[in-house]
């Protein structure tokens, strides 16, 4: 998927961090996980994708991911994470 730039944010003890960075490892992770079947990893991989893509202002991206995480957590039997990410989806609207 392609995104545009973001800005960067800062993380404790550490320099400045782009979420483009970020969403591009990421990406890579998301990749090896989907080859390996790796449900866990997947949930993990884009409900932090959503995280960045809602600090750099992406709303809809960020949705577009958190659906991802929660069908797949559903999946899983993850039931925490899909009820959080079933709460930040009716937050924005997606959900209801």
């Amino acid at each position: 998927p392609s995104w545009t730039p973001a800005p960067t944010r800062s993380t404790a003890g550490s320099q400045a961090i782009s979420p483009m960075r970020e969403l591009a490892e990421l990406e890579a992770l998301l990749l090896a996980a989907h080859a390996r079947g790796d449900r866990a990893a997947l949930v993990a991989c884009y409900s932090e994708a959503g995280d960045l893509l809602e600090f750099a202002g992406q709303i809809d991206a960020a949705c577009f991911v958190r659906t991802q995480a929660y069908v797949l957590a559903l999946e899983a039997g993850d039931r925490a994470t899909a009820a959080r990410m079933y709460a930040v989806l009716v937050r924005h609207g997606r959900e209801g």
